[in-house]
């Protein structure tokens, strides 16, 4: 199966499908994360692209379709990460890290969270 290269757009309503579950056209547009003004229309016309595409399934509630996913975000997000790593860090983590975490407010609780992460990923190179 060939990778699957979600547009700007599209990658923003999956990540909305992916961190809040499954939602309709509506539910989708109100959540959108740029916060930027868009009609129904379009972002319907964008979600039945996607389902053409492989990376959107629906099902019917009442008269409403209702939107899922139809990848993991691991999926389509490893391939993306890997090339941007490769390509704009030159293959270091601890480079992109160092980007990520200069360039972003980050509170405790994800300070926190990106410990544990990285307390995990030493575990696991450990047991190999």
């Amino acid at each position: 199966m060939k990778d699957i290269k979600p547009s700007d757009l599209e990658m923003q309503i999956l990540s909305v499908l992916w961190d809040k579950g499954d939602m309709t056209v509506r539910e989708v547009l109100e959540a959108m994360p740029d916060g930027k003004k868009r009609a129904y229309t379009s972002i319907l016309s964008v979600m039945q692209v996607m389902e053409k595409k492989g990376l959107l399934r629906h099902s019917s509630k009442g008269t409403a379709h209702v939107y899922k996913p139809a990848m993991k975000r691991e999926k389509i997000i490893q391939p993306f990460m890997k090339k941007v790593l490769n390509e704009v860090f030159g293959g270091k983590p601890s480079a992109m890290m160092q980007a990520l975490l200069s360039e972003t407010p980050i509170n405790d609780e994800e300070m926190n969270q990106i410990q544990a992460i990285i307390k995990e990923a030493k575990s696991a190179q450990s047991d190999k």
